[in-house]
C-alpha cells in the first residue's frame, strides 16, 4: 500500500487550527522528553522516567491510580519513527476531519476517539490468554498490566475512521518502493484506510488466538477506529458533511 504522502483537500470555509495544535503539542512533548525531561516531570533523569510517570499503565487506571495517564499518555511516543509515523497520519488526515467538524468538536471528539482506543486496550489485556501474559512477564520482567501505554495512534485511529466512513471517494497518495526505486500509487480512501483496519483486526485477533502480544496495541487502534465510527454523528456539522461529499463525488468523477 505505501506511505501516505498527501491527499485530496476540499475549499475549507475556516483555517485548521486544532489539528496543526495537536501535532505541534506531540512534537514539542517528545523533544522537551528527550532533551530535558524534568521539565515534564520533577526530578526525572531520562525520557523512559517521563514515560514511566506519564505513560497509561492498565493495572494503575483499574485500581484508579493515576487516571490523568489517560490524557498524557496519548502525547508520548517511543522513539522518532513511532512520532513522525503518528504526526504524518494525522497531518494528511486529521484536517479534513476537522474541517468537518469544526475545531472545538473536533478536539472533544479526538479526545474521546482516544478514551475509547484505551478501553479496547485495557478489554484486550482482560481477555489475553493467560499464557501470553506470563509469557511476556518472563520473557520482559514486567507485567504486562504495568507497560506504560503511550501513543497518539488510537485517537489518530478514530479520525481514520471517520475520513473512510464520510470521504471514501477522497485520494490518498501514496509512495512505496521497488528496492530503490519509488513508485507513487492512488488510492481510494475507503480502500486504504480499510486494509489498513483489517491488517490491525488481523493482528489484534492473531494476539487473542496465539496468545502472542506483539508489542503494539492492536486492539487500541481497533478500538480508537471504532470509537470515532461510532460517535462521529455526534460532532460532524451535516450541512459540511454534505457539500464535502458533493465536492469529492465531483473530484472523483475527473479520474474517471
Amino acid at each position: 500500500m505505501g506511505i501516505p504522502v498527501s491527499d485530496e483537500n476540499p475549499p475549507y470555509e475556516r483555517r485548521i487550527i486544532v489539528n496543526n495544535i495537536i501535532i505541534l503539542v506531540n512534537i514539542v512533548v517528545f523533544i522537551i522528553g528527550i532533551t530535558f525531561p524534568s521539565l515534564l516531570v520533577r526530578d526525572a533523569l531520562t525520557y523512559n522516567d517521563v514515560i514511566e510517570t506519564l505513560g497509561l499503565k492498565p493495572a494503575n487506571i483499574i485500581a484508579g491510580i493515576a487516571l490523568w495517564t489517560i490524557l498524557t499518555s496519548m502525547f508520548l511516543h517511543a522513539g522518532w519513527m513511532h512520532l513522525i509515523g503518528n504526526m504524518l497520519y494525522l497531518y494528511i488526515f486529521g484536517d479534513n476531519v476537522e474541517g468537518l467538524m469544526g475545531p472545538a468538536r473536533y478536539l472533544v471528539f479526538y479526545i474521546v476517539s482516544g478514551l475509547g482506543a484505551i478501553l479496547f486496550h485495557l478489554f484486550s489485556l482482560v481477555f489475553m490468554p493467560s499464557n501470553a501474559l506470563l509469557n511476556t512477564q518472563l520473557s520482559s520482567g514486567v507485567n504486562p498490566w504495568m507497560i506504560p501505554a503511550i501513543g497518539a495512534s488510537g485517537a489518530i485511529s478514530g479520525v481514520l475512521g471517520v475520513y473512510a466512513l464520510t470521504m471514501p471517494m477522497a485520494r490518498i497518495r501514496t509512495v512505496t518502493f521497488i528496492g530503490f526505486i519509488p513508485l507513487l500509487l492512488n488510492f481510494p480512501a475507503a480502500v486504504y484506510i480499510g486494509i489498513w483496519f483489517l491488517y490491525q483486526l488481523a493482528l489484534g485477533i492473531s494476539s487473542l488466538m496465539t496468545a502472542t502480544m506483539y508489542g503494539v496495541a492492536f486492539w487500541a487502534h481497533i478500538g480508537g477506529f471504532v470509537t470515532g465510527i461510532a460517535v462521529f454523528p455526534l460532532f460532524v456539522d451535516k450541512n459540511k458533511l454534505e457539500r464535502y461529499r458533493l465536492w469529492f463525488a465531483y473530484a472523483a468523477s475527473s479520474y474517471l
